[in-house]
């Protein structure tokens, strides 16, 4: 199967080291993890390699608050993000952190290199300074009015209402965000890139195929704009690499961040006996491709392959940019328990339920994904469960009681066992492309035929007729050697399942091409379950445990200068006059509250709004007993899309307010009101 053999280094956006690693980040490491163990099951020579994103002013004043120092901390959390990784079955060849030796070594080189070529320019430029904590401001440490619409308490360098960029120096009455007090103006000397002396070469690289067409387009706006220089140095007090030949300026975090890639994989290749400069020098043709998210878009495809151009090295193959995980159709949050860590979802479910929804949902654009819960289990539970496992299960127990494990020596139908093998070269080019949603419709499709194939011949029916032992044997052989197929080809997405598997067969499962031949003649191995159905209330569990340990844990900071996703959620979501214009509010009576078997926290209720009744299952359990409630009126969201769940379809929602458990109340209109009005 596999052609000529290709050097592919694969690298992720750094995490930012004083968070914990989520769901969300889960998604751009597990999209590149598929992609790295594909790679290696067609034989190409594969690294992934990537690290912690430790500098800048969060972990410094982090460790302030703590009363321990950055490396501490940093290096604290470097091992917690190692173990969620490697619970997670990513695949990862190095894992370090931008705070190493060799990221040192390379930012000044590269530095000294750029600086030596005329790419850095000296310029005296005026800041907001905080007296009380003697320190400089980044933008997102300072907070003030909007000076576009007016609107308090916005971060330095753009609004969250109205989507405006700005300069800090630009807001109405700034603060800092690290002290309160007043900024004041502070003259200070900065090192600038200059990015516009890489126009040409980078016009060049951009149309070179290496960016999707959505990044590609989006740069043509940057360059029509004019490309700026870009300050790269950052003002003690900081914690970062110092510029060589000063004392108290720092390289911005994005100056070491990207440079992280590099050093990353320099310690795999001192460690491996690698040769660096094969894959990373100007003559290389090696394979290097960025996966990240499309928030750091313009750091990757400006800044990181102008700073490559600028002294000796190779640009990027290919940036791979994707959208942002939401859940439940909402931007994940921690009121609702839907910004789930990595951790809490591991102590409840198995990663390779995640892994195959995500590829379930990942194409090759920038379009955001939707972790759907009650889509998410039944996907799971029909697919993986229902249709793959399923045909090993169904197949195994004739083998091993009929057969001593032993399979036939021949497959009664060689031709479907070879149109399996055939359709891999579609679900190659779709992994290969990154269509990972396209090829795992495409298997599930073969899936079914596998399991049509074993409904059609009926072992069991005919396991109990005479003379028909050989059938038997040959029918479930076949179903065997079809779920060994598909196991090979769902391997990078669900590797703890094809582990399992693999053991089950005896045989690597995870080589394309073993399964040119079909296991025939041999023993396999007693069979044990590969993956159970997900059971609801564990997810319902999981979403209870975000919301305890959220509350209890060390602070998600980071957002304001990290080389990695944002994991800082607003207290709420700002919204248009006319959106919250299209949500229907009603007077509701609750004509009967009852409980819900088997929930621990839901309540039925029926509902009448003046046109007719619905039936709402609302989480308020804790806070009110079904009998109290009948009669009562509240208030409910009324043109509420139906959601279905395990105990039927909820038809709206009640408004409650309070932070949950028995300090719960439900909305209740004045006296007057009636069933069906309109609150406005």
């Amino acid at each position: 199967m596999t052609q000529n053999k290709r050097q592919i280094l694969l690298t992720s956006a750094l995490p930012y080291a004083n968070g914990a690693i989520h769901i969300g980040h889960m998604l751009e490491y597990v999209q590149t993890d598929i992609w790295a163990r594909f790679q290696r099951s067609r034989g190409h020579e594969c690294y992934f390699a990537w690290a912690d994103d430790a500098h800048g002013t969060p972990v410094m004043l982090w460790a302030r608050s703590e009363g321990k120092s950055p490396e501490e901390l940093i290096d604290r959390m470097n091992e917690e993000h190692r173990q969620d990784f490697r619970d997670f079955g990513v695949s990862f060849d190095n894992y370090s952190s931008t705070h190493s030796d060799a990221n040192r070594e390379l930012v000044e080189r590269i530095y000294t290199a750029l600086d030596q070529a005329g790419h850095i320019e000296r310029r005296t430029i005026e800041q907001l300074y905080d007296e009380k904590e003697g320190m400089f401001l980044p933008d997102r440490f300072i907070r003030g009015t909007c000076p576009k619409c007016g609107t308090e308490d916005q971060y330095g360098d753009s609004c969250e209402s109205c989507g405006s960029t700005y300069a800090p120096t630009d807001l109405v009455n700034p603060k800092s965000a690290v002290s309160g007090s007043v900024p004041v103006m502070k003259q200070s000397e900065h090192f600038f890139f200059r990015l516009s002396d890489f126009e040409k070469p980078l016009r060049k690289w951009m149309a070179s195929g290496s960016l999707q067409p959505e990044v590609a387009n989006k740069l043509k706006e940057w360059f029509e704009d004019g490309l700026r220089d870009w300050d790269i140095t950052r003002d003690a007090p900081y914690f970062g690499f110092c510029v060589p030949g000063t004392t108290d300026k720092y390289f911005y975090v994005w100056v070491d961040a990207p440079i992280g890639y590099m050093a990353s994989f320099k310690e795999l290749c001192d460690r491996e006996g690698l040769d660096f400069d094969a894959w990373w020098g100007p003559d290389s043709t090696a394979e290097v491709h960025h996966f990240i998210g499309k928030d750091i878009v313009y750091f990757h495809t400006l800044f990181w392959p102008a700073m490559l151009m600028g002294s000796g090295f190779r640009t990027p193959t290919a940036v791979h940019a994707h959208g942002f995980l939401t859940v439940d159709g909402a931007k994940m949050s921690k009121s609702r328990g839907t910004f789930i860590r990595a951790r809490t979802y591991l102590d409840h479910l198995a990663p390779d339920y995640l892994r195959y929804y995500f590829a379930a949902k990942l194409g090759s654009g920038m379009a955001d994904i939707d972790l759907n819960l009650d889509d998410f289990v039944q996907r799971v539970n029909s697919d993986v469960v229902g249709k793959v496992v399923n045909i090993a299960s169904r197949c195994a127990g004739f083998i091993q009681k009929r057969f001593d494990n032993r399979l036939a020596d021949s497959l009664p139908e060689p031709d479907l066992y070879q149109s399996f093998v055939d359709a891999g070269d579609a679900i190659a080019t779709d992994f290969e492309q990154r269509n990972y949603q396209s090829a795992i419709r495409r298997i599930m499709a073969l899936a079914d035929e596998a399991n049509r194939y074993i409904d059609e011949h009926k072992p069991w029916q005919l396991a109990k007729q005479e003379g028909t032992e050989a059938a038997v044997h040959g029918i479930c052989t076949q179903g065997i050697n079809l779920f060994r197929v598909l196991i090979t080809w769902l391997a990078p997405v669900m590797p703890f399942t094809a582990q399992r598997a693999g053991d089950f067969l005896g045989v690597d499962v995870t080589r394309w091409d073993a399964i040119a031949e079909p296991l025939c003649g041999c023993e396999v191995n007693t069979f044990q379950a590969l993956l159970t159905r997900i059971d609801p209330e564990r997810v319902e569990a999981m979403v209870e445990d975000s919301r305890q340990t959220l509350a209890e844990s060390a602070p998600d900071a980071g957002a304001d200068e990290s080389a990695g996703q944002s994991d800082i959620e607003p207290v709420a979501e700002t919204i248009g006059i006319d959106t919250f214009s299209r949500v229907d509010l009603r007077i509701a009576a609750i004509v009967e509250a009852r409980e819900v078997p088997g929930a621990d926290k839901l309540l039925q209720l029926t509902l009448d709004i003046g046109d007719g009744t619905r039936t709402v299952f609302a989480g308020i359990k804790s806070a009110y007993r079904p009998e109290d409630l009948n009669g009562r009126l509240t208030v409910m969201v009324a043109n509420l899309q139906p959601r279905k769940m395990r105990f039927g379809v909820s038809e709206g929602m009640v408004l409650a307010a309070g932070p949950g458990g028995d300090d719960l109340f439900l909305l209740a209109p004045d006296s007057g009101a009636r069933p069906g009005m309109r609150v406005t």
